[in-house]
């Protein structure tokens, strides 16, 4: 069993930038690759970014390539998300996520392969 817990949300101006935290806890955190997600207002939970269990692969959403990005500290059982440029459409809830690090490529990253997920961290960009 893997418990998540993010941190690092908040209320941002546009173009400006924050940077999440996803603490894992309760079971060897470096055989999981690790994904964030996001939920906006009315809208279904979207992959933003994955990093792979051994942290040497990547993975990004299309609507963030080049201003997000997700790196891992293995040692401190700890992945972040960095978000630069924000816009308002980055508005919603960020989620970050855990799946079994047998799985390789960037195919891994789907919700239904997600197997702990944690409750969430709200992130409010204004125009």
């Amino acid at each position: 069993q893997v418990q998540l817990v993010e941190s690092g949300g908040g209320l941002v101006q546009a173009g400006g930038s924050l940077r999440l935290s996803c603490v894992a806890s309760g079971h060897t955190f470096s055989g999981y690759n690790m994904a964030w997600f996001r939920q906006g207002p009315g809208k279904e939970r979207e992959f933003v970014a994955g990093v792979s269990w051994g942290g040497s692969r990547t993975y990004s959403g299309d609507s963030v390539k080049g201003r997000f990005t997700i790196s891992r500290d293995i040692a401190k059982n700890t992945v972040l998300l960095q978000m630069n440029s924000l816009k308002p459409e980055d508005t919603a809830i960020y989620y970050c996520a855990a799946s079994d690090g047998t799985c390789s490529g960037s195919g891994c990253y789907v919700r239904s392969l997600m197997d702990y997920w944690g409750k969430g961290t709200l992130v409010t960009v204004s125009s």
